[in-house]
């Protein structure tokens, strides 16, 4: 079992629940059903996330009818077996899913990943998931969860939109994200550990300007996603943002009253909400 950090989070619940959040999973799973390169892929990307195997037994070893919400990446590219096990876990589990950008990597940074690239597998990785993909919403003792994919660091207006729908229902919203919103401190800590970039939504177009040219144009907010951040960061019924992405554990303020959680590739997240 990974790791678990306990958070508590007041959101004006009509009762207490409490959910485990997990992220960036990462399996690596290929077997003779894939191609050869997608087994070569296996054998290469194993190393680089040791945890894996363990996180998904850990999650798989959750009361059924716990709740889990996973922040994306559960599979690091798309094969039949990593796709077997995500379908696997989405049947035997009560998960709600904000998917990552790796769902629909076929091979891992062989093109370049924008929503056309996504399409192309969207609907084979839709199939293993109880929950749309885009945008997913669901009731809890009176508080909204709110998954969206922002996995290539955007946002559109379909999903504006149903953010805003949402909000008009009057409800606290936890919101859950692959990618974590930019906060300069986040952006700080992601530099400390040798990046080029920050990984993050909504970074200043300063900031990006400093990016290598293909981070420059992946991660630089258009102007549905540049109004989103700022809707996001100005709506007081949104209680929190819980992302992943970063493969580090963090907690930082987007505003003083707005927390936002990364949870890691190697630990869970116990939330409990009041």
């Amino acid at each position: 079992m990974l790791p678990v950090i306990e958070t508590s989070l007041c959101a004006g619940a009509c009762a207490p629940f409490s959910f485990l959040h997990a992220s960036d999973t990462h399996l690596t799973r290929a077997d003779r059903r894939d191609n050869p390169m997608k087994n070569e892929l296996a054998r290469r990307r194993t190393p680089v996330f040791p945890a894996s195997e363990e996180g998904y037994a850990g999650l798989m070893a959750m009361p059924g009818d716990g709740l889990i919400v996973h922040t994306g990446d559960l599979i690091d590219f798309v094969s039949e077996a990593n796709l077997d096990a995500a379908m696997a876990l989405s049947a035997s589990h009560d998960l709600f899913f904000a998917v990552g950008n790796h769902e629909f990597s076929r091979y891992v940074g062989e093109a370049f990943e924008d929503g056309r690239y996504r399409e192309e597998s969207f609907d084979q990785v839709s199939a293993c998931f109880r929950n749309p993909l885009r945008f997913a919403v669901r009731e809890r003792n009176g508080v909204m969860l709110v998954g969206m994919d922002n996995g290539y660091y955007l946002l559109d207006n379909r999903q504006f939109s149903a953010l805003k729908r949402v909000v008009s229902l009057g409800m606290p919203i936890l919101l859950f994200l692959h990618t974590p919103l930019y906060e300069e401190k986040l952006a700080d800590m992601v530099f400390a550990e040798g990046n080029p970039c920050s990984y993050l939504m909504g970074a200043p177009e300063k900031l990006c300007f400093t990016y290598p040219p293909d981070r420059r144009i992946q991660q630089t907010a258009d102007g549905v996603t540049r109004a989103a951040y700022e809707y996001i960061l100005s709506e007081p019924l949104i209680k929190a943002v819980f992302a992943g992405h970063l493969h580090f554990d963090a907690e930082t303020m987007l505003t003083p009253s707005l927390p936002q959680f990364v949870t890691g590739k190697a630990t869970f997240r116990r939330v409990t909400v009041e």
